[in-house]
């Protein structure tokens, strides 16, 4: 992801329950909805023990609009009551972006 101005990172941190029937087709449905989303950029995910999932956006009002959008509170009350252990989200302004790829 290339952008030359500020924009904003979503950390959402995570460990799952035991049972997690029914999460990833959510998490499936909320990529392919946080696309169509005004402002967004992009998102980057990891999960081994501890999930990873960064969202990008132009402004702190895209984020909240995505935070409020109704599908999305669905699927954030779904994962309170079912889904996770532990979550910690953190909002974070990027300044400034480099990248490494061997294969230039």
């Amino acid at each position: 992801m290339k952008n030359l101005k500020p924009y904003y990172a979503v950390i959402f941190t995570s460990t799952q329950n035991e049972n997690i029937e029914g999460y990833v087709e959510m998490a499936e449905k909320m990529e392919i909805l946080a696309k169509q989303q005004e402002g967004f950029l992009g998102i980057d995910s990891a999960r081994d023990n501890v999930g990873i999932t960064v969202s990008y956006w132009e402004t702190i009002e895209a984020i909240k609009n995505w935070k409020q959008q109704t599908d999305h509170l669905t699927a954030q009350l779904k994962g309170r009551q079912d889904w996770y252990n532990w979550y910690h989200v953190r909002i974070c302004k990027v300044e400034r972006e480099y990248a490494f790829n061997s294969s230039f």
